[in-house]
Formats: C-alpha cells, structure tokens, sequence
C-alpha cells in the first residue's frame, strides 16, 4: 500500500493504464460472514480417475449455498488413465449453461499436469503402509502445482475438496467460515456395510501431537514420513476422527497440528504468506499433514470440529472384496441347500401322513372299552447297561481270536 505525506489512506488510480491491476491485500484477508462481504472462495480440486464420482461431485456444487457467483473453481487432471477430463468438461457445460444463472459459478480453470504416480487408485493400493510417503511426497507436490496457478489476489478464502465425498452439508462452507480460523477442517467417517459394522472413521491424518508421536520422530531417518493409522508408526496422538460424538455440538472446536485433505477451508493469506504443503519430510510429515504442522510453525490456528461430519464414499478393501465374495458363495450355498430342504419336506410329507390330530380325535373312542387298572406293569433292569459295551468288545476279540486260530485242514 502507498500512503502519501499525510498519512490518509492512499489507493493509485491505475484505470487508464493498460493491463494493469491494484489489489489492497488487505482487502482479502478473510471474514467470519464472507458471504455477506462479497468475499470469493476458490475451490482447488486435484482429480485422478475421477470419471465415476464427478457426476455425485458437481451434484454437491449445485445445491451448495454459498453465492455461486463468488466461487471460482480450479481443477488438477493428473495421471490419468479413464475419461476424467471428458466428463469434467461435460460437467462444467451442463453448469455454465443452467437456465437459472444463480446456478452459475465464477471462472473455472482447468489444468493438466503428471506428476508420475505410478500407485494405483484401488483402497489398498492408496492406503498401503509402504506407498505413503512417496504418495504422500507425490501428492504435496501436486497440490502445491495447483494452489500456485489458481489462488489469486482477490480470493479471501480457498477450500480444498476432495472429488469422492458422498454426503456434505450444503452449507458446508458457511459452516466452516463463520469460526473465523485461518486453517478448519471437519471430522470426515465413512459409512460402511452392516457386517462390517455400518460406519467408520475414515481421515486419520487430522490430529494433535503427542509425546509418543515427538518421540517416534526423533528416532527415524531424515527423509521418513509418519502416516497415521498403521502399526508401523504407534504414536498414540488424539485422532479427530476418534472424538466424534454424533449427539455432540457441532461448533466445538479441537486445536489440531496435522490435518487430512478431504475438506480444507482456508484463508488465502494462509497460502499467500507462503505455508505449503511440504513434499518432503517437514518435522517428520509431509502434505496435508505437514501443511497443518507448517502453518502452525507460522502461527496460524489450525482447528478441527469433531462433531461436524462429512461422509466420505465406501470403498472396498482386497479383504473386503474377498469377504464379499465368500458372502456371495455362502448365500448361494444357502439358496440351494433350501431348495433341497424344500424337496425333502415335500416327499416326506407325500410319504409320511401325519395322523396325530386324527389319533387324538379317535384315541378315546378306541380305547373307551380299555380298562387300564387291569394292564400289566413292565419292569425293566438296567442295572447291567453300562457292562453291555465292555462285553460286546470282550466277545469281539474272542470271536477275532477264534477266527485267527482257525486253520481248515
């Protein structure tokens, strides 16, 4: 900013000359009621083999609240082996071009970028142990490509989403803005079926440090990376995701140092000041983790709500997949082992009339004639019972024996 001798606040009039553009970065810092301040968000979506949760993706943008014409919206299309950028545009196209212009968004920028990630999309290939730190490194960098081309001097705010959330409040970023914090994350679970019990954390990168987890760091090379959620690396730190309840307040805050990717509200200054997502081991950490753990060591407050959810698709494990289909085997089993009971019953019945409602109807007609003081008691001794067996045996070895000496002359 340029102050004159005066001191009085002073803003250059560059309108008559060519291309040339004055922002007061002040002006963008970020509000609790942006939305009411005409305050731009810029969604920064990085996208791999995104083609099949686009559609469920843009279906959210659409019903989301926040004054459309206030968000602008910036795509990543990365290592890609499906039709993500075909149905993107097409996506975009059926957007832009909705009869009602308060569906219409900012200016949308499209990227294309690989970065050579070479670890495949599937649950247990992202979410290996020994894939993480180079998917993590490999993701930062992406991540870091996108926020450097698409946030602007006018954007007070930047959201970073991830394409395959499955439930979110429409007003999610109101919810997150009016905290008023430079960097807020919510608690993301993940629903999942009843016999694996019906839902789940799912982001554990969000969380506070501890002293197993300082202590962990301290004894590991220079170039590792400590992920959440594996044996390998126990750090014992309090999980956002582990505090939920679903009866809590969903404006309670938790202070956290590390933070998951799959919903970040920030302030643009956050990233204009230079904090990153490290792809490299920063303190032991790298991306979302280590950009949580980065602006911290900036002094910006870094806070998670964990009692406001997001729902993150269902995708199966190789375990789950392999359990699924010995349900399926099971339950075809099942199906047929009734079809057999059905046949059984059916020539059981046909060969096996059942008569007892019709004996207890005729039993006292049969039997009026019957006088029953005159019947014979029957006694029987069961005392030798238990000596039946042994001799059974006895006589079975003897008649063995016998057979065994018996030579026909």
């Amino acid at each position: 900013m340029i102050r004159p001798f005066n001191n009085s606040l002073y803003e250059p009039d560059f309108e008559n000359t060519k291309n040339t553009h004055y922002y007061d970065l002040d002006n963008y810092k970020g509000s609790e009621d942006g939305w009411q301040r005409g305050e731009r968000v810029v969604f920064l979506v990085p996208l791999r083999d995104a083609a099949a949760h686009l559609p469920m993706f843009f279906r959210h943008m659409r019903n989301m609240t926040y004054p459309h014409h206030l968000v602008d919206m910036a795509f990543l299309v990365s290592d890609s082996s499906d039709n993500t950028m075909g149905i993107l545009k097409d996506n975009l196209l059926e957007l832009q071009h909705d009869p009602d212009p308060k569906i219409h968004f900012g200016e949308i920028i499209i990227f294309e970028k690989d970065f050579g990630q070479a670890i495949g999309q599937g649950f247990s290939d992202r979410h290996g142990f020994a894939a993480q730190g180079p998917r993590r490194k490999l993701m930062a960098r992406a991540r870091n490509w996108l926020s450097s081309v698409a946030v602007k001097p006018y954007h007070s705010w930047v959201y970073w989403r991830d394409v395959d959330v499955e439930t979110v409040p429409t007003t999610i970023i109101e919810d997150l803005m009016h905290h008023n914090k430079d960097v807020i994350v919510p608690n993301v679970w993940r629903p999942l079926p009843d016999w694996l019990g019906n839902q789940q954390p799912y982001d554990l990168n969000s969380w506070q440090e501890s002293d197993g987890g300082l202590q962990l760091a301290s004894t590991l090379d220079e170039d590792a990376v400590i992920v959440e959620g594996y044996v390998e690396y126990a750090t014992w730190r309090p999980h956002l995701a582990y505090l939920r309840d679903p009866y809590g307040d969903p404006e309670a805050e938790m202070p956290l140092d590390g933070i998951g990717g799959v919903s970040i509200l920030s302030k643009a200054k956050v990233f204009k000041s230079g904090s990153n997502f490290p792809a490299f081991s920063f303190e032991k950490h790298a991306e979302t983790e280590g950009f949580g753990k980065l602006s911290r060591r900036m002094g910006y407050d870094v806070v998670g709500l964990p009692h406001y959810v997001v729902w993150h698709i269902y995708e199966p494990s190789s375990d789950d997949l392999k359990h699924m289909e010995w349900m399926a085997k099971e339950e075809e089993r099942q199906r047929q082992e009734k079809e057999i009971q059905a046949v059984y019953k059916k020539y059981w019945d046909q060969g096996f009339e059942d008569v007892s409602d019709a004996w207890a109807k005729e039993r006292h007609y049969m039997m009026k004639n019957t006088d029953f003081r005159k019947q014979r008691k029957i006694e029987v001794d069961w005392s030798g019972e238990d000596d039946y067996e042994p001799a059974v045996k006895a006589n079975a070895v003897k008649d063995q024996d016998r057979a065994a000496n018996f030579y026909p002359q």
